[in-house]
């Protein structure tokens, strides 16, 4: 019988993850916003969450809804501003020289953005994506797969796999 991980074990592994996906999903400046708000959220469901609960999967879905939220507020609240603030290179992910690529990535319709970050990112198969975006485990491969392809239109010898962990 397996034991659940102390609460702070929990943010120290997955934390990391965690972070990139936000930053992929929402860029960088609304990462950690989210970010926070997703270990808040966790840290209150986690004393009911099932001893055998993919702890990754789970916390990839409270980020994505964490985000959906932050961009439903942003579009309510949007703030002018004279600059955009600068943005890290690589969008704060391991291996990610180029930071073309990631802006590339932040273009692409969300379905695909969103496949690209959970799988490419955060590591998870096809089958959490699907529950995590709502959809048939193809349409998430589907979704992952034309992401790619816009991709190498732009970035012809480009390879996501430098944002694996």
């Amino acid at each position: 019988m397996s034991v659940k991980p102390p609460f702070e074990a929990v943010v120290t592994e997955y934390g990391p993850t965690v972070l990139r996906v936000c930053r992929v999903v929402l860029g960088a400046h609304d990462a950690e916003d989210a970010w926070s708000e997703t270990f808040l959220a966790a840290m209150r469901a986690y004393p009911d969450l099932p001893e055998t609960a993919n702890i990754e999967a789970w916390l990839v879905t409270i980020a994505h809804r964490k985000a959906i939220d932050a961009v439903r507020a942003a579009t309510r609240n949007p703030l002018p501003v004279e600059q955009m603030p600068e943005e890290p290179i690589g969008n704060g992910i391991v291996g990610a020289d180029d930071a073309g690529i990631w802006a590339a990535v932040a273009a692409l319709p969300d379905k695909q953005r969103q496949a690209i970050a959970y799988h490419y990112v955060a590591g998870l198969p096809y089958t959490e994506i699907a529950q995590i975006l709502g959809g048939s485990t193809d349409a998430a491969r589907r979704a992952a797969a034309d992401g790619v392809k816009n991709l190498r239109k732009t970035y012809p010898d480009a390879t996501l796999k430098g944002a694996t962990r």
